[in-house]
């Protein structure tokens, strides 16, 4: 049989001496001197009880006193218990109230007529080592909860089935400008862009479907003052009551974001003014020494034997497709809307002389309410660049017959999208490369959504969202 090891201290309220003396034989019977306490009512057990240091193991309590009977006997026994389990003993089978005394918190219910020094000994045995683990996992949850809501970084808790919060910290309600209250009332969505509650849904759905210890990502969040930030979300499911919820942590990281988006606008702007150096002196110097050469060879001409008019026509010939050649260059490096011309015109003129050779049917749909919008020129660099980069890709590793680009406005936000009829690939595997990467950091420069769908066999579309609060000239 299972032996407390320590000896205990047990106030028995009874009185009756004669249950006294029976219930204290049964405890000595079955414990090696166990420290016995007897009040005979309410008031001395109440006196016991409140004595500094008393550290009852456990109490008996007879359920019909001198003083004080029934519910209001157990609630306030419960009360000055100091936390030792309370047995109620009693004489009455009363199956109704035994239930209503355990919910006022009492530990066990006996009837005084079923009662022996075994089934006494266990009852004992079970309530003390419940309270035992009872105070560990009071103990952890407090450590938990210390942790939950000292931690600096918002936390909060969510039901996995309708999305509400179903706990919040002291740093998400700090961050994010709502009281704890509100919190409660909301569901994850109302913190959530709109354009990605589709996204957290699937994702949510996947971490409970192949258990994932720890999913990872980076979204955009929204404040009650309406400010959207950015942040990294760290997740994992987590059972409360035997329900799964999902545990959240959130890093704000809007200042480390806009941290490097300088760094990046910096070293793109640090490429494009050389590539535009580049170009220029391509053009404008380049250009101007070959476009003398021929005004030389020109000159040559009457000095030169018929015989070698020929070769002279020829070089003349190669002088002329070297210009026709850096000028493409040139506008490659420095496109003409930089300078002069619009962004429909040089994307026309990008499509142009990729489809030199003539081998791809291009579709390229320019939306002309797109032409009344002051872009900003930063912005339409950039999209020369994807659409550049991406036709690149195409040229290199499609082997498409077909290409559509087209640049639209829908819902507040400017859409580019590029498609082709290639050969496809699998963008588990290809989406980190350079090409794929710098069009992402590209688009999001601008706040932008980078989106690329593409399985083998099937060609790719490409399709950038940028919000017009991004996008206009200010």
């Amino acid at each position: 049989m299972y032996k407390i090891k320590n000896a205990l201290n047990i106030l028995i309220v009874e009185d009756n001496p004669g249950d006294f003396a029976l219930i204290s034989d049964y405890l000595e019977e079955q414990i090696s001197n166990p420290s016995i306490e007897h009040a005979r009512n309410f008031t001395e057990a109440d006196v016991k009880l409140s004595v500094q240091g008393s550290g009852f193991d456990v109490i008996l309590l007879d359920l019909t006193l001198p003083d004080k009977t029934g519910e209001d006997l157990i609630r306030d026994t419960v009360e000055k218990s100091k936390g030792a389990p309370v047995i109620v003993l009693t004489g009455y089978a009363d199956i109704e109230f035994s239930i209503r005394s355990l919910s006022l918190k009492a530990s066990d219910y006996l009837l005084k007529d079923d009662i022996n020094a075994s089934s006494l000994y266990k009852s004992i045995v079970y309530n003390i080592e419940r309270k035992k683990s009872n105070q560990l996992l009071e103990e952890s949850e407090k450590r938990y909860s210390n942790l939950f809501q000292m931690s600096p970084q918002p936390m909060w808790i969510f039901d996995m089935e309708n999305y509400k919060f179903y706990q919040v910290n002291k740093a998400a309600i700090k961050n994010y400008g709502y009281s704890e209250e509100e919190f409660l009332q909301m569901t994850l969505f109302d913190i959530v862009p709109k354009v990605d509650v589709e996204s957290v849904k699937k994702i949510d759905s996947n971490l409970e479907s192949v258990n994932v210890n720890l999913y990872k990502g980076r979204y955009k969040h929204i404040k009650k003052s309406r400010e959207i930030i950015d942040v990294d979300i760290y997740s994992n499911l987590i059972t409360i009551s035997d329900k799964i919820y999902q545990f959240v942590i959130s890093i704000d990281i809007t200042e480390k974001v806009l941290y490097e988006h300088k760094i990046t606008k910096a070293i793109i702007k640090a490429q494009e003014d050389e590539r535009y150096e580049i170009g220029a002196e391509l053009h404008d110097n380049i250009c101007q020494i070959l476009a003398t050469s021929q005004l030389s060879l020109e000159l040559l001409s009457d000095h030169v034997p018929e015989s070698s008019h020929k070769w002279l026509h020829k070089t003349k010939e190669h002088i002329n497709l070297a210009l026709n050649e850096i000028r493409k260059i040139s506008h490659r490096l420095a496109p003409a809307f930089f300078d002069e011309a619009t962004l429909e015109h040089a994307i026309a003129k990008l499509l142009s002389n990729f489809n030199q050779k003539k081998q791809f049917t291009i579709q390229f749909n320019f939306d002309d309410s797109i032409s009344e919008i002051h872009l900003k020129t930063e912005l339409q660099l950039n999209l020369y660049r994807i659409i550049q980069e991406q036709l690149n890709n195409i040229l290199k590793y499609a082997k498409a017959t077909l290409v559509n680009v087209g640049l639209s406005l829908a819902k507040g936000h400017i859409i580019l999208s590029i498609s082709d009829n290639g050969v496809g690939f699998d963008t588990s595997t290809t989406e980190k490369g350079i090409g794929l990467s710098n069009m992402k950091r590209r688009s999001e420069l601008f706040s932008g959504e980078f989106d690329i769908q593409s399985t083998p066999g099937n060609g790719c579309e490409l399709t950038i969202s940028i919000p017009m609060r991004h996008a206009e000239i200010n």
